[in-house]
């Protein structure tokens, strides 16, 4: 292929004189382009059938060549990231950036299994090495800006156990409770009695270990369950919780999702959802071309709400929402730090997983990094009650500083 009539060459050619990107191609015939002075990433073209990769340079694009080995890149997660944003900005037009990330799903109880396990069944020993030390997969909360990712992790779950206010003896549900975090806090800091749920059979094994190092095997209960399949049986909750679970749910199962935690919980009972949220109206959108990659490679079968969608389901579930946090920033933060541990502890990650899955996973967190950070996505905190229309069914104050003292 002669280079200068290449796909890359009439790409090159009609990018604008002002457009600079930190970013160096090194073509297989020794040919290098710089697309801005002093460039931090260097892709690395072994031959010219991986030119077809940057032709449109969308997200999904330029993953899918990476992921698969078609072409490698050095430099840091980040800056790899960010040059891959600049190059799929002058490849898809910015008015029709957003495309949707995910159409209307089917959600049964096979293929919402068979999704967590392909998410979160990598092994335990692959999350270890980039998490904190509790191993929690959610967005901290770093109120100074100060605090490290383990200490913001603990703070988060103080965060949410006094927003609901949680009290010594009351029974908590926490559906979805990855590897037991938010379930042992409860339980050890505030004496509540707890009930923890996930699909992960990796997760269920390793926080009920957990619990019975600590003692609290007669306290805390670890059910590998879906929730949809609590039932009357299982008695009323006092407080609920739902933390980066209902991404799962899907856009058509909102308010069957909220249904079920209504139908859980007690009169006057309080719930608390944490979960991320598009923030394009339309609901389930992702800019620049990224929706294929993530459906494929990361979270199959998952959709993300606009908050509005998440209000009106929870609304029409009979929950009122009483609180709205957002954590955009937080979770911005967060993920910075999943991918510089990632980064740092690469060899020992490649060591555990295909090269396949140690890109997927680097280029993914990264990325997502960089999606917070931009406002593509954000993450929401709703606390809800079940009130109805009774003043003293409500134990919340009228004040929000309780949440904070």
């Amino acid at each position: 292929m002669d280079v200068m009539h290449s796909p890359v060459s009439r790409f090159l050619t009609g990018l604008q004189p002002e457009t600079a990107i930190p970013l160096r191609l090194q073509l297989w015939n020794g040919m290098q382009h710089d697309l801005g002075p002093q460039p931090r990433v260097t892709v690395n073209v072994p031959s010219p059938a991986a030119l077809r990769y940057f032709v449109p340079p969308s997200l999904d694009n330029l993953a899918e060549g990476y992921v698969n080995g078609h072409f490698d890149v050095d430099g840091l997660a980040a800056d790899i990231v960010a040059a891959a944003t600049c190059l799929a900005q002058v490849g898809v037009p910015m008015r029709g950036r957003f495309g949707r990330l995910f159409s209307a799903l089917s959600h049964d109880r096979a293929r919402d299994a068979h999704a967590i396990a392909h998410h979160y069944d990598v092994s335990n020993d692959f999350y270890r090495l980039w998490l904190d030390d509790a191993m929690v997969y959610s967005c901290a909360y770093f109120p100074n800006q100060t605090e490290s990712l383990a200490a913001a992790q603990i703070a988060k779950h103080d965060h949410i156990l006094n927003k609901l206010m949680l009290k010594p003896g009351e029974r908590l549900l926490d559906i979805g409770c990855g590897w037991g975090g938010l379930t042992l806090r409860a339980a050890q800091k505030y004496g509540a009695r707890v009930v923890g749920i996930t699909l992960s059979k990796n997760q269920h094994a390793l926080a009920c270990e957990r619990v019975a190092q600590a003692g609290l095997g007669k306290q805390v209960e670890i059910r590998l369950q879906d929730y949809r399949d609590m039932s009357a049986r299982d008695g009323q909750f006092d407080k609920i919780t739902s933390i980066g679970m209902f991404e799962h749910v899907g856009l058509n199962h909102l308010e069957a999702y909220f249904g079920k935690i209504n139908a859980l919980l007690r009169d006057g009972g309080l719930a608390l959802n944490h979960g991320i949220t598009s923030t394009d109206p339309g609901s389930g959108v992702t800019p620049l071309g990224a929706a294929g990659f993530i459906e494929k490679y990361v979270f199959p079968n998952g959709e993300l709400p606009h908050i509005s969608l998440a209000l009106k389901a929870m609304q029409g579930a009979g929950l009122e929402a009483l609180d709205v946090e957002c954590l955009r920033r937080h979770y911005a933060r967060t993920l910075a730090c999943w991918s510089g541990n990632y980064e740092q502890h690469g060899e020992a990650i490649r060591a555990l997983v295909s090269e396949t899955t140690y890109r997927v996973w680097r280029i993914y967190l990264a990325g997502c990094a960089h999606a917070f950070a931009q406002n593509w996505v954000s993450l929401y905190q709703v606390l809800a009650c079940k009130a109805g229309n009774r003043e003293d069914l409500n134990p919340t104050p009228w004040s929000r500083a309780y949440m904070y003292y």
